[in-house]
């Protein structure tokens, strides 16, 4: 199964947090040094991270990305490496206008 999980960049981690936990979204995981935080919803977790305040999509999945790469591949896209990351691992594919489009799979004994 795939959840969504909108990546938000801001410069300020704290008044984001604030912000989404007012209009309704409960705190969930947080990591250590304070470089982001995930905020679950029914339909998936936005993530907000620090950075240039741009918005990312991603998704969250618990198919291995092996797999997931290869039904890319077979239909005619062409993802990334399966890259092994602090929190577990990740896939990056561009969509048909470009955008890249990154897909996980968490550990969350790794960063909780």
């Amino acid at each position: 199964m795939m959840r969504v999980l909108p990546i938000r960049y801001t410069s300020d981690v704290e008044a984001l947090t604030r912000f989404y936990t007012a209009l309704g979204l409960e705190t969930g995981a947080v990591s250590r040094p304070g470089g982001w935080v995930e905020l679950p919803a029914d339909g998936g977790t936005l993530a907000v991270h620090r950075g240039d305040g741009r918005c990312e999509l991603a998704f969250e999945t618990d198919e291995p990305l092996e797999d997931v790469k290869k039904r890319l591949q077979e239909a005619g896209y062409h993802p990334g490496p399966v890259i092994d990351e602090g929190f577990g691992q990740s896939l990056r594919v561009a969509d048909p206008d470009g955008v890249p489009v990154q897909i996980n799979v968490y550990d969350r004994d790794l960063y909780t």
